[in-house]
């Protein structure tokens, strides 16, 4: 908003308090993720209930549990984020593998206790992010172990099977509707 002075042009119109106090904290309310097509949205949600509903499906045939909660959260990266880094299927599995390694290591030798709850989550946030292997969802890996007091088969049946049926849903699900997925690496710069 300008307002035109004598002597001087223009200059901008003074913010009322109300709108000084709202620019600065704009950022925390401002939708980041870009706009997509209804179809996309659409494609996203059929493909949790398909991806998710595999794994419970699963379970239920074998007997055996595959479904866990982080991988509701997993299920909205790969079918809704198909081309982030975090959603690509090293990430999911090696992701939740660390988490659930962590998660047990810890619990075999700490007390039940939100300090090391708390403490299996960040162990498992630095392991997978110096192993480049972030995956956000296995954050929650740790505090399912502390909450739920598995045995080591844990880490194998529901976190190894159940994510990779996980992946393996989902790369089926992309190949059908025709997205991408898994990302191709980038060819390596030759060297002249």
């Amino acid at each position: 908003m300008l307002t035109v002075t004598g002597r001087s042009g223009i200059r901008p119109a003074r913010k009322s308090p109300f709108q000084q106090q709202f620019n600065s904290v704009r950022h925390y309310i401002t939708r980041h993720q870009p706009k997509t097509h209804p179809r996309h949205s659409v494609l996203a949600g059929l493909g949790g209930i398909v991806g998710i509903g595999m794994v419970a499906g699963l379970s239920v045939w074998s007997g055996n549990p595959f479904l866990i909660a982080p991988f509701g959260a997993s299920a909205v990266l790969l079918f809704s984020t198909p081309d982030s880094p975090l959603s690509q299927p090293a990430h999911v599995v090696g992701g939740h593998f660390i988490g659930a390694l962590v998660g047990l290591i810890l619990h075999a030798f700490l007390p039940d206790t939100w300090w090391a709850a708390a403490m299996g989550v960040g162990l498992a946030i630095t392991i997978m992010s110096a192993l480049r292997l972030t995956h956000p969802p296995a954050g929650g890996n740790p505090l399912v172990v502390f909450a739920s007091d598995p045995n080591f088969g844990f880490l194998f049946m529901p976190v190894l099977l159940g994510s990779a049926c996980l992946v393996a849903t989902a790369c089926l699900y992309h190949r059908l509707t025709r997205v991408p997925y898994p990302r191709r690496p980038e060819p390596a710069p030759a060297i002249s």
